[in-house]
């Protein structure tokens, strides 16, 4: 467990440099004044879901994700569906199936860019309905093995998120990024048969922080026509 969360940690870390890098090197040219309004609004998916649900046999998913440019904040609001089947680490079996969302705002520290690229930081609220199972087979000397089944059919989970990530404009409408997330402080309730192991957009409970990425691509609608920020004069 602390080799998996140290690996994860280098990852982020090295997302961090990487964005930081990218800030260093943006255009220093003005942009538009910061008011608070609708801009545009961006409606993409997360490539990784859909990659894993045709690679991983033990998971199904996809999820969508939807921000809106309000100058230098963003709103911002996942949905997504999940479904898990694998082996449990001792003998046995775990099924789990539902949807969640998440509801949260950037901040995107490239306020002078005029492409309007990000390298933000942000908060999230996240929620899960689903249901889940196990089958549990333990093996006796005297009576032979026996199987016991567990069910919580209708579980709900909250927890909040910090997140950081970039998001690049490769030409007129369409952009790419990714986001980093540090997930904590889940809140179960309906795991009335068994602990919940595994929920739905948030990941394995009971293991403290837990780690998230997303690779997302996006299509921009705007909402208000922008004006070009005029040249600075040398």
């Amino acid at each position: 467990m602390q080799r998996r969360t140290l690996k994860l940690s280098c990852s982020l870390l090295l997302c961090l440099l990487v964005t930081f890098s990218f800030a260093q090197k943006a255009k220093k040219t003005d942009s538009l004044k910061v008011k608070f309004y609708p801009r545009s609004l961006r409606a993409g998916t997360d490539l990784i879901s859909l990659i894993k649900s045709n690679t991983d046999k033990t998971f199904s998913g996809w999820e969508a994700n939807v921000d809106v440019d309000c100058g230098k904040y963003y709103v911002t609001f996942d949905y997504g569906y999940l479904t898990r089947n694998y082996s449990l680490p001792f003998n046995g079996a775990y099924q789990n199936a539902g949807t969640y969302w998440r509801l949260g705002a950037d901040i995107n520290l490239l306020k002078k860019d005029p492409d309007r690229n990000m390298f933000f930081f942000g908060i999230r609220y996240g929620h899960s309905s689903f249901s889940e199972s196990a089958t549990i087979v333990s093996v006796d000397p005297y009576f032979g093995e026996t199987k016991r089944f567990l069910n919580n059919s209708t579980v709900t989970a909250t927890w909040a998120e910090l997140t950081t990530g970039l998001r690049v404009k490769f030409f007129s409408g369409f952009w790419m990024g990714y986001t980093a997330r540090m997930k904590f402080a889940p809140n179960v309730k309906g795991d009335t048969q068994m602990t919940t192991y595994d929920i739905p957009g948030y990941g394995l409970h009971g293991e403290g922080i837990y780690w998230g990425f997303n690779y997302q691509i996006f299509w921009s609608i705007p909402i208000v026509k922008q004006k070009k920020p005029m040249p600075i004069a040398k």
